[in-house]
């Protein structure tokens, strides 16, 4: 059985704003040298691959190293920062830096890397044809809403010729973007984890990694494209808010992170669905 702690990403948004009002009235910085880095590691995660990663962690390395961790996982992509910015857990693992870049931006949080750990390839895949080349003119392509994964579904379908995007089309790419879309496909922007799901609604579904991997979907196998893992910006890694980089905890979590036990549980468990980044 698993002690992994499941908890909704509604409950921890509202244990997060009292802890962000309480931190509000207090005149110490959360990233002060009185830090208190006695007590479990408190990591939040995706539940697939991260949540399972660190479960694999806790179970056959943490203890042998000294570490006392503990996984929080979230269905969502935002409360983890927001609760390791204000210091309801110590650091997340499930983003990567193009992500993070756009979140610190615009939501004024102060997340840093700390380790990257592995990629998950972004896909696209469909339950009503078996290859991009029967994609019917007009069909209707399901993609993530949030501004970088939004993007980097755009590149994707781009680098296999479906559609090309204008000149400087960067990180926040859009629909509006689109230079040449020769097959006329209509775009649907929905929540990242709800692609997935959203199959049997559409023709085609561009989805991230974590969320192919729960529904079932083997990457690997089932992609009529896959993101190559060359030279890739999208890399996952363990962060912590800026100021707690030098936490003991936090080190013997990355070094387990990246240690060769990690790199072969990865390796066969998700078969190049996952792929280390180490």
């Amino acid at each position: 059985m698993r002690n992994t702690a499941k908890i909704t990403a509604a409950v921890l948004a509202a244990g997060a704003l009292t802890l962000g009002l309480t931190a509000c009235g207090s005149d110490k910085d959360s990233s002060s040298s009185s830090a208190d880095y006695s007590g479990p590691l408190v990591v939040a995660a995706s539940p697939t691959p991260h949540a399972e990663i660190l479960d694999f962690v806790k179970k056959n390395l943490a203890k042998k190293a000294g570490l006392d961790l503990e996984v929080k996982e979230f269905q969502d992509y935002i409360v983890p920062n927001t609760a390791t910015e204000n210091g309801s857990v110590d650091a997340n693992y499930f983003q990567n830096q193009p992500y993070l870049d756009d979140f610190n931006k615009k939501r004024g949080t102060h997340i840093v890397p700390v380790v990257t750990v592995h990629l998950e390839p972004l896909g696209l895949y469909s339950h009503k044809v078996k290859s991009v080349d029967a994609l019917k003119s007009g069909a209707t392509i399901a993609v993530p809403n949030d501004a970088v994964n939004e993007a980097r579904a755009l590149k994707l379908l781009a680098a296999d010729g479906l559609i090309t995007l204008k000149d400087g089309a960067g990180s926040e790419a859009t629909p509006q973007d689109i230079a040449k879309n020769p097959k006329n496909l209509k775009f649907k922007e929905i929540e990242a984890p709800q692609t997935a799901r959203s199959l049997d609604d559409v023709d085609a579904a561009v989805i991230n990694g974590n969320f192919a991997i729960s529904a079932g979907i083997k990457p690997a196998k089932d992609a009529l494209v896959l993101e190559s893992a060359k030279n890739s910006p999208y890399g996952n890694f363990l962060a912590v808010k800026k100021g707690n980089e030098k936490d003991p905890r936090v080190k013997k979590l990355a070094k387990l992170l990246t240690s060769p036990e990690v790199k072969k549980f990865i390796e066969d468990k998700y078969q190049g669905s996952v792929i280390p980044s180490f």
